[in-house]
C-alpha cells in the first residue's frame, strides 16, 4: 500500500507520519503538489512524481505550500483530480477550501446550526464601516485575515476608526464578535478530531487575548465533555474534514462557540500534553478505512 504524504518541507509534522506510516507497514512517498503536473497526454492525464504513471493509494494532506492564487488553485486542483479519480484524500481540497477561507468555514458552521460567534464577511472599506458602525454598538468585534493562521494579523475594533486601510486586509474585512474571557486571563480549546473520535484535546492559556501556542499560550491537558467533544466533532463534519483542529471558546455565561475548524492543524504543542501519539492514531484510521 502506497500514501502519498502531501508536505511543504520535511518538518517535525512530516516526519512523525513518515514514522508513524513506516510502522503501520505502508509505503510512503512524500510529494509537494506544486512539483505535481496537469498533463493530459499522461496516464490519469496527471503527473506526480515518483509515481511512473500509477496513482497512490491514499494522499495524506499535511500541507498545501503557499504561492499566488493561481498556484494554490492549481495545487488544490491536482487534490480535486485525485478525489475525481478514485483515490482516498484526507483532506480533500474541498474540506481544505472551506477552512482556509474562515468566511466559508463561518457558513459551513451556521448552516449546520452550531454555536459560533457572530461574523460578517464583506468586500471594501465602506461596507466593513458600515457594519462596525452598528456592531461596535454592542461590543468589541475582531477582525482576521481571511486567509491566515497562528493567530497573525488579528485586530480588536473598538471603533469604526479602528478599521484598517482595504490594502492592509486584501479588500476583504472578516469580522467577528469577540467573545470576552470566562475567567480570569485569556483561555480557549483546541480539539483535535479524526475519524469521528477525538484523539487529544487542550485548553491553551495566556496573558493575551491571542491564545495560540506560537504567541506564547501554555497547553494544558483537557478532558472535554460529552457536549465539548461532540460539537468539535460536529463542527468537522460540517465542512467535510476527516481529521481537524477545532478550536473552541466559552463564555462568561458557559455557552461554547466554535471559532475556527483547521483542515491542517499543527499538533506539535498538543502532543507535548496527549499521551498517544496523534500522527500513528491519524495514520492507523485512514489504512483502516482503505482495508
Amino acid at each position: 500500500m502506497t500514501i502519498a504524504l502531501a508536505i511543504d518541507g520535511t518538518d517535525w509534522h512530516a516526519r512523525v507520519l513518515l514514522r508513524a506510516l513506516a510502522a503501520r507497514g505502508a509505503d510512503a512517498l512524500p510529494i509537494r503538489l506544486g512539483h505535481c503536473a496537469f498533463d493530459t497526454t499522461a496516464p490519469y492525464a496527471l503527473r506526480l512524481p515518483g509515481f511512473a504513471g500509477a496513482l497512490p493509494d491514499a494522499v495524506l494532506v499535511r500541507a498545501v505550500s503557499g504561492g499566488s492564487f493561481e498556484e494554490v488553485t492549481r495545487r488544490l486542483g491536482i487534490l480535486h483530480a485525485l478525489r475525481e479519480l478514485g483515490v482516498p484524500v484526507w483532506n480533500d481540497a474541498r474540506a481544505i477550501e472551506r477552512c482556509v477561507d474562515k468566511s466559508t468555514t463561518s457558513f459551513f458552521l451556521a448552516h449546520a446550526g452550531l454555536p459560533t460567534p457572530p461574523t460578517w464577511a464583506v468586500e471594501g472599506l465602506e461596507a466593513a464601516l458600515t457594519i462596525a458602525e452598528r456592531e461596535t454598538q454592542a461590543g468589541r468585534l475582531v477582525l482576521k485575515p481571511l486567509f491566515g493562521s497562528q493567530g497573525r494579523g488579528l485586530r480588536l475594533i473598538e471603533r469604526p476608526e479602528d478599521l484598517p486601510p482595504a490594502a492592509d486586509v486584501a479588500g476583504i474585512y472578516y469580522l467577528q464578535r469577540y467573545v470576552p474571557p470566562s475567567g480570569t486571563g485569556f483561555a480557549d480549546q483546541r480539539l483535535f478530531v479524526c475519524d469521528g473520535e477525538v484523539v487529544g484535546a487542550m485548553t491553551r492559556r495566556s496573558s493575551h487575548w491571542i491564545t495560540n501556542i506560537g504567541r506564547g499560550a501554555a497547553p494544558e491537558a483537557l478532558a472535554p465533555p460529552p457536549d465539548v467533544a461532540d460539537l468539535a466533532l460536529r463542527a468537522a463534519t460540517s465542512v467535510g474534514a476527516q481529521f481537524a483542529g477545532v478550536d473552541l471558546l466559552r463564555d462568561r455565561t458557559g455557552q461554547t462557540f466554535v471559532l475556527e475548524v483547521n483542515s491542517m492543524p499543527a499538533w506539535r504543542g498538543l502532543q507535548k500534553v496527549t499521551p498517544v501519539s496523534i500522527a500513528d492514531h491519524v495514520v492507523a484510521a485512514l489504512l483502516r478505512r482503505l482495508r
